[in-house]
């Protein structure tokens, strides 16, 4: 039997104790039971306080679904399917990782130290809050959900990271503009960051990935972030890079702490791998930029460890062959390190395990319960490997290939789903009318069924041929039994791959890494 499928068969059966017992690993019948009561999944997983708090937010999802789903109906048109679908990609991870070492390198340490700070935040404290908090996404059907990516569909609900990111880059780029003389670029500029946010923001709405909700909080954690930055960005890079090595390392510690504390989702989410890459981002920005500041190379101005950089002493090819070779090495690194880490870790961690030492984690496995990492496929959202460019390149290409869902893509969409469909048959069942809910179509009738009756049914009725398999029809209200459906739902979603407890440790060192050698790539180029 293959390493990856002894694992998963270690996660269906869960050991004696569960994987990682004592609170940590993957626990017997952590994944989704056929004959689990939506209703009560939450209240298991969650604390109290947390609990009481999803519920008290879900109405906001249940409210504003139909209303997206009308705007949906009525604006959808194929070229604002492509246009939405191809500039989701730019409040992407991805795209950010690629775009920010290209400030460092080009002489824009400071923008570069600001855009790293507000992003890497933004990811890590949206991530946080969906794992906190456990809301779904709105509700599909009646949605559809348009998108060129199939991990975004599986993270929480709100609030939204493309909003955050979107929004922090626009705000920083326009109190900073404000600080610059009047010119036609500044107007120009400004224009652009504002149509970059509001184009990203009303993408997601458009998309059926967020509700109003989602954009709302997640612009206004994103705006916020871009203020401190602005407030408080560069007295703290003059501490950092013009202290002890005790500076970097406290930042460094305090990174460590807030990846330590990171919410436990109840579901198997994603956002905490992304919250740990960007947690290694920043530690490598800081420990980078102090150690840069301390080389004698680094400029002073116009903020402290600047790399040296002048397009008129380089010229435009080798300007662009820094930038090329830049990339190059990001993936080279990422392409060696990670191989080399996930191999030489287990036994590490094995030995910790046993002084009792680890600090596990639900939805990971532990080191005692594998004996090798296998090679892993789609297991990074920030920078995937160089062997999936071309893949990458030809999607960018072709926009037509985009993906059209209708139905739970995630557990939190089953999940609510369920939830919903009880609340809605309680709710016929106490009405008047019977026993028949008020919302509920006849069936003889050829009336085209409402946003809330296909919210009830997970009828997908009236849909185009376009929408994807995952497109699920159950209707719990003609007596098919409960657990069929329970079966049913999770049975077409797609399956969480295993994750390990050395891919923490891997993330934090690999992307700390990529922005620490930065500085280092910056040196050596300058001067050519």
């Amino acid at each position: 039997m293959s390493n990856d499928g002894w694992a998963q068969k270690q996660l269906k059966s869960g050991g004696a104790n569960g994987i990682g017992g004592g609170g940590g690993g993957v626990q017997k019948g952590e994944r989704p039971d056929a004959g689990m009561r939506a209703l009560d999944h939450y209240k298991n997983k969650l604390p109290k306080w947390r609990y009481r708090l999803r519920q008290s937010l879900i109405p906001i999802v249940r409210w504003e679904t139909p209303y997206l789903a009308g705007a949906q109906e009525k604006l959808r048109f194929p070229a604002l399917d492509y246009y939405f679908a191809l500039t989701a990609n730019l409040g992407t991870h991805t795209f950010f990782m690629i775009m920010l070492p290209i400030l460092f390198w080009c002489g824009y340490t400071s923008l570069g130290r600001a855009m790293t700070s507000v992003l890497a935040f933004g990811v890590f404290w949206s991530g946080f809050v969906k794992d906190l908090l456990c809301l779904p996404r709105p509700h599909s059907p009646p949605l559809k959900r348009i998108t060129m990516s199939g991990s975004a569909a599986l993270e929480y609900g709100f609030p939204s990271t493309h909003s955050t990111n979107a929004v922090s880059v626009a705000t920083y780029a326009l109190i900073t503009l404000k600080q610059q003389p009047p010119s036609d670029v500044r107007s120009a500029t400004e224009y652009f960051a504002i149509f970059y946010a509001v184009s990203i923001i009303l993408g997601r709405l458009y998309c059926g990935m967020h509700g109003f909700f989602d954009v709302i909080v997640g612009s206004t954690l994103g705006a916020l972030l871009a203020l401190l930055q602005t407030t408080y960005g560069t007295p703290l890079e003059y501490w950092l890079c013009e202290g002890t090595l005790k500076n970097p390392l406290l930042v460094v510690l305090l990174l460590l702490v807030l990846v330590r504390v990171h919410p436990e989702p109840a579901d198997d989410c994603p956002c905490f791998d992304d919250s740990v890459a960007f947690a290694g981002v920043l530690m490598g920005v800081a420990f980078g930029s102090w150690h840069f500041a301390q080389s004698g190379f680094a400029w002073d101005g116009p903020a402290p460890a600047t790399a040296p950089f002048s397009y008129e002493k380089l010229g435009l090819v080798k300007a662009c062959a820094r930038i090329f070779l830049g990339v190059f090495l990001i993936f080279a690194w990422r392409g060696i390190m990670k191989p080399a880490l996930l191999a030489s870790l287990p036994p590490v961690f094995r030995v910790i395990e046993q002084l009792g030492l680890t600090l596990p984690r639900k939805f990971f496995m532990r080191a005692s319960q594998y004996k090798t990492v296998p090679a892993l496929r789609k297991d990074d959202n920030v920078i995937p490997p160089a062997s999936s460019i071309p893949t990458l390149i030809t999607s960018l290409r072709h926009p037509r290939r985009r993906s059209v869902s209708v139905g739970p893509q995630s557990e939190a969409d089953a999940y609510e789903t369920l939830a919903y469909r009880e609340k809605r048959r309680r709710e016929s069942v106490s009405s008047p009318s019977g026993g028949r809910s008020s919302s509920r179509i006849d069936e003889e009738s050829d009336t085209a069924p409402s946003p809330h009756q296909m919210m009830f049914d997970g009828s997908a009725q009236g849909f185009p041929k376009e929408s994807s398999p995952t497109a699920i029809v159950v209707d719990e209200g003609h007596g098919v039994d409960g657990a069929s459906d329970h079966r049913e739902l999770f049975a077409n979603l797609e399956k969480p791959r295993v994750r390990y407890d050395v891919e923490v440790i891997t993330k934090l060192i690999v992307y700390s890494g990529l922005l620490h050698s930065d500085a280092k790539l910056s040196l050596n180029l300058a001067d050519d």
